[in-house]
């Protein structure tokens, strides 16, 4: 698959090629099955062999992240509240949820920092954010300097790995597997929390 990207992506305009890193980053926000960070590294990868710039690429597609971010945050903003506290959602229990505002509104933005070194739960942080109604000028920089940082670092691998598709393949496969096992850990963790907290009331 990749060989076979980085094929269709050397042959296309390179105001093509920014075209699609931007679509990418946006996307995963909103579908996020999107292969976002192997399209970035790859697209990277062209930089060597192309007229494609370190700082157009990794400002793109910063720009791309933090759009669907956004985007993200006012369909949590204007729908969330309505699906999540109508009651409709039988395992949702407004204890549950005063627990989840308290927790929320402690780590939220801290959360917005780190969300994109969280695969698989990029798009359920920023949707919560709008449910939440956080700030929506600092949650948009804080996502911004999130998405900066860690485009920062893929898309510099992908410069210095070039077309060695089988290294790149690898340890993103491996950094999505850790970063899998992470997020359901944090997840185990604040669910053993709130049983605690439930019991011993």
């Amino acid at each position: 698959m990749l060989e076979s990207t980085l094929l269709y992506m050397s042959n296309l305009d390179p105001l093509l090629i920014y075209v699609v890193l931007f679509f990418f980053a946006f996307i995963e926000n909103v579908f996020p099955p999107s292969p976002s960070d192997v399209v970035v590294v790859v697209g990277a990868s062209l930089i060597a062999t192309t007229s494609l710039g370190y700082m157009p690429v990794l400002l793109v597609t910063s720009f791309g992240s933090s759009i669907g971010y956004m985007l993200m945050y006012y369909v949590g903003k204007i729908f969330g509240e309505k699906i999540i506290r109508s009651g409709r959602i039988s395992f949702i229990t407004q204890e549950g949820l005063s627990n989840t505002d308290i927790w929320f509104n402690k780590w939220g933005y801290k959360l917005i920092l780190v969300n994109r070194f969280m695969p698989g739960t990029r798009s359920v942080i920023s949707f919560f954010t709008g449910v939440y109604e956080l700030e929506v000028l600092k949650t948009f920089i804080l996502a911004t300097i999130s998405a900066f940082a860690w485009n920062a670092l893929i898309v510099y691998a992908g410069m210095l790995l070039g077309n060695n598709v089988e290294v790149i393949d690898h340890y993103l496969a491996t950094y999505s597997t850790v970063g899998v096992l992470i997020s359901i850990a944090v997840v185990l963790f604040f669910l053993i929390k709130y049983f605690i907290k439930r019991k011993s009331n």
